[in-house]
């Protein structure tokens, strides 16, 4: 009776903590959608911001964030992956391992102030790429390195080892072997991995204000030359996205109407971190499911 008695006490509190901490996410996310969703509209979301009269919206400030998110994927994602597949499958137990494996550990600690910093010194000043989003983008690679590295190599280990020993009986080659067995198996879980991590692009402001910077030129959007200083796909320019823009409007902003902005702006945020995070389990069930049917075909 005693341990049954612990046990069901054991359950109820559990549950309690459980329930205490979706109680707490709903209510966030409630009350930031409650106070900002009704200033939402299309003028808000393709407008530019206003200084010093009411009416501004966030265009400039949303493309900015879509652009840097892409910069991103395409610095962190061969890193990412190819960091992840030489831990997983080429890397050998001993010192060097494990003080790369204490390196990502390490690096994934640090605060984004901190990763900030680092980028203003070396990425802005030392290489002189000043704020840009070249230079956002690079620090939000290191930023989430740790995550990528740590997802693709424990999607590479879940993949049962039956099928690497096939693909060696078969005399396929170790690159062989992960390009046509292990990472299409892993495909579901890299993809997850790699939406979460762009989720966590968007949010981010502190590594941003030390290296893409807080203001935006006026973007000409019939020019894409890469080259021009007011093309939007110049990867040299200052950029302030959606959620350094929250920041400014709220310590700086001085427009009648920053308290509406600054709730509008959230809620866009809150609801694109959510799109990706709800995305991402969606699409990699949808791959392993399909996946698993080619399987059953073959």
């Amino acid at each position: 009776m005693k341990a049954k008695t612990i046990n069901k006490v054991a359950t109820v509190v559990i549950c309690f903590f459980a329930l205490l901490i979706v109680a707490i996410l709903v209510g966030l996310i409630g009350y930031i959608l409650y106070r900002g969703i009704s200033h939402i509209s299309w003028d808000f979301l393709t407008s530019a911001p206003q200084t010093l009269r009411a009416g501004g919206g966030i265009g400039p400030q949303l493309f900015n964030s879509v652009f840097l998110l892409i910069l991103t994927l395409l610095i962190t994602i061969p890193l990412g992956w190819g960091a992840g597949i030489y831990m997983a499958q080429y890397a050998r137990p001993g010192r060097i391992t494990d003080f790369i494996r204490l390196t990502v550990e390490v690096l994934s600690s640090f605060p984004s102030i901190v990763i900030g910093l680092f980028g203003l010194l070396l990425i802005v000043n030392t290489f002189n790429l000043g704020f840009s989003l070249l230079s956002g983008a690079l620090a939000l690679a290191i930023f989430n390195l740790p995550l990528m590295v740590r997802t693709t190599e424990q999607a590479l280990r879940a993949v049962p080892k039956e099928q690497k020993e096939a693909g060696l009986a078969l005399g396929l080659s170790k690159w062989k072997i992960i390009t046509s067995i292990l990472m299409p198996a892993a495909l579901p879980s890299l993809m997850t991995g790699t939406i979460l991590s762009a989720g966590r692009i968007f949010g981010e402001a502190a590594a941003l204000l030390f290296t893409a910077g807080m203001t935006t030129p006026p973007l000409d959007f019939t020019d894409w030359n890469p080259l021009s200083p007011r093309s939007p796909i110049n990867p040299l320019r200052p950029a302030e996205t959606l959620a350094v823009h929250i920041w400014k409007v709220n310590s700086e902003g001085v427009a009648p109407d920053s308290a509406q902005i600054a709730a509008g702006a959230s809620a866009v945020l809150v609801i694109l971190v959510l799109v990706f995070n709800l995305s991402a389990r969606f699409i990699g069930k949808v791959v392993y499911r399909k996946l698993t049917a080619a399987k059953r075909m073959d």
